[in-house]
């Protein structure tokens, strides 16, 4: 596949799966944003795609996306990148192997963020996708490296392909952007599920060696 056929597939890719974050209820207005990472077989370096700013949902298409570099310089497109393009660019450049980030301010999530405190991991579904709790992510402020850096310092080493940075909202990394999505989907279930357990009561925990076990039958397992 050409490099320009390549940039037209995820282009088209990242437009339909911002739709997945209205039909999700992830999103409202113009906010959140879906990339993927380019890369192309001879070599060139990583792109990412990226949604434009301040572009409303319904008149999204493949052409709106814009093509960054990994220091978030627009290579391609029309309009401005979203704002939070520097925080993309910062989790690609640090996390080879992230082909999409999805961020969010779904609202369950955003409660979590508020109160600065991880989702914990008291639901089976939790340990299958996070393999343990979902992560609060520092407070940053919106425009240069400082979420990215967030982002990656929470994220390496961790399990979870979500975290929720303090008094902001939810990203969420993957292979690929619908993977990325895909957490972005399940970490806003998991936070509803667990602010309703705590009207309840007291969520009672699930043992690391069943986390272990059950994340592990899930993402080696289940569904192959």
């Amino acid at each position: 596949m050409s490099n320009e056929s390549k940039i037209a597939k995820v282009r088209q890719v990242v437009s339909d799966l911002h739709q997945e974050l209205v039909k999700n209820q992830l999103v409202v207005w113009t906010g959140g944003n879906v990339s993927e990472r380019i890369k192309f077989d001879d070599g060139s370096a990583d792109l990412f795609v990226i949604k434009p700013s301040g572009v409303s949902y319904d008149e999204l298409t493949a052409d709106e996306m814009v093509i960054c570099d990994l220091d978030g310089n627009v290579v391609a497109g029309n309009r401005s990148p979203s704002s939070d393009t520097a925080a993309h660019a910062y989790v690609y450049r640090n996390m080879p192997e992230v082909g999409g980030v999805v961020h969010t301010h779904s609202n369950y999530a955003c409660a979590w963020a508020a109160i600065g405190e991880p989702i914990p991991c008291v639901l089976t579904a939790i340990a299958d996708e996070f393999g343990g709790e979902i992560p609060i992510g520092p407070f940053a402020i919106i425009g240069d490296d400082s979420i990215g850096k967030g982002i990656v310092s929470t994220l390496q080493g961790h399990r979870s392909p979500a975290v929720i940075m303090q008094n902001h909202g939810v990203f969420t990394i993957g292979p690929n952007a619908k993977a990325a999505v895909k957490a972005a989907v399940m970490c806003e279930d998991a936070a509803k599920s667990v602010f309703i357990a705590r009207q309840l009561g007291t969520p009672v925990a699930i043992s690391q060696a069943d986390i272990d076990s059950l994340h592990s039958r899930y993402q080696n397992v289940y569904g192959k």
